[in-house]
């Protein structure tokens, strides 16, 4: 293959000639792309000034095709990157009609969009609904929460959420299936003190259904946990045929875990264990175990020891 060996006067020349050559395709391109075009991009649509006093369900996508006018820039961006910025459509009209026409909110929308960067037009352009009886109903708040605790704290009582309860509006067939409303999650770790926060509820997902309020204030009681040990009375349960029965031992020692600011208040009273005859009687057992039927809330259980008592019976 022949080398083309170029002097170095040549060598200048060329690479002038290439440096050219590419300013010259950097600035058409420049040029191109600063001339206004119009180009259809997807739109989200949301609505405000829903009716009061009527439900309603869209009859198509809540996603349309816009028709902008604007730079090859700003052409070439929604290619690469589309708006998520949501178009707002204002229901006001559906008081006395079952349609909207966006090309009457052209204006309104423009305002709330850059100036280069208008819409001209909407496909479809008029959105029509389907109605029927708005209802309202109270369910109650439900929080979605993971929460990584440092070793000895936990949850020391119950989440309290405030407002424990919102309201929901929407269409009938709608609303009887809602029976709670989630939060937006909180995620926390190395957790060691009482959670105060406030979360927003999940974003409702159907244009026609609203939610008050759209945020809660939510506290999780947490506190240092420790070990503690009490010694509670065994009752027999099912001893129908009015046996003698004696028991060994009588106590059992309770080993839990409780929150520091509980430890002085959790009590034997406060728990209850049960031994079953019906486990003789009725599958033969030589001993009887010991099952816990009541204790504190957030005490957790470590160990009972003897977990199976023996028994003597007198007819």
């Amino acid at each position: 293959m022949a080398i083309i060996k170029l002097s170095a006067t040549e060598q200048r020349r060329a690479s002038a000639f290439f440096t050219c050559l590419v300013l010259a395709v950097l600035a058409w391109i420049i040029v191109t792309l600063s001339n206004t075009y119009e180009f259809t991009v997807k739109q989200v649509l949301t609505f405000k000034n829903a009716p009061l006093k009527r439900a309603f369900h869209s009859l198509q996508s809540d996603t349309v095709n816009a028709m902008v006018k604007g730079t090859g820039w700003q052409m070439l961006f929604s290619k690469m990157k589309p708006e998520s910025k949501p178009v707002k459509v204002d229901l006001r009209t559906l008081d006395n009609e079952n349609y909207v026409v966006l090309s009457s909110q052209l204006a309104a929308i423009n305002d709330t969009k850059d100036v280069n960067n208008k819409v001209i037009s909407f496909s479809p352009d008029t959105l029509y609904f389907d109605f029927s009886n708005r209802s309202t109903k109270r369910v109650p708040v439900q929080i979605s929460a993971s929460l990584k605790y440092q070793r000895q704290f936990a949850q020391s009582d119950n989440v309290i959420i405030k407002p424990a309860y919102i309201t929901v509006s929407g269409p009938s067939s709608s609303i009887d299936k809602i029976t709670s409303w989630k939060t937006d999650s909180l995620i926390l770790s190395d957790v060691n003190e009482t959670v105060n926060s406030r979360l927003n509820l999940e974003p409702v997902k159907e244009g026609n259904i609203s939610i008050y309020p759209r945020s809660v204030a939510v506290t999780v009681p947490v506190n240092e946990f420790t070990e503690k040990t009490i010694e509670v009375p065994v009752k027999l349960i099912n001893n129908y045929s009015y046996f003698n029965v004696k028991v060994f031992p009588q106590k059992v020692k309770v080993t839990f875990t409780t929150s520091l600011n509980r430890y002085a208040v959790v009590e034997e009273e406060l728990f209850e264990a049960d031994a079953d005859l019906d486990m003789w009687k009725k599958h033969n057992y030589n001993v009887l175990p010991v099952m816990l039927t009541k204790l504190p809330a957030f005490c957790k259980i470590v160990k009972i020891e003897p977990k199976n008592i023996d028994f003597i019976i007198r007819k």
